[in-house]
């Protein structure tokens, strides 16, 4: 599970207000030449800032089944020991 650690700051590396600051400053660019209508980014972006908390709501789920799981298998070789003995 260390392995893993670097990768979940990744997501994070960039705070709401940075994100907020960009999403201001692509409008301001997409208003003075884009052909895609800010609206359409804007329903874009939130429908992806709404998946992507789906997603980490369900990485943190299966996290906490993972370590639910490794308790469990310590506690089963526990016991395996125990009746070894």
């Amino acid at each position: 599970s260390t392995a893993n650690a670097p990768e979940d700051d990744a997501p994070n590396r960039y705070s709401r207000t940075d994100r907020a600051t960009y999403s201001r400053y692509s409008r301001d660019a997409n208003s003075s030449g884009s052909s895609v209508p800010s609206n359409a980014l804007e329903k874009r972006i939130d429908e992806l800032e709404r998946e992507l908390a789906k997603e980490r709501q369900e990485n943190a789920r299966l996290m906490k089944m993972t370590q639910d799981k490794e308790e469990l298998i310590g506690k089963l070789k526990e016991e395996i020991d125990l009746l070894n003995r």
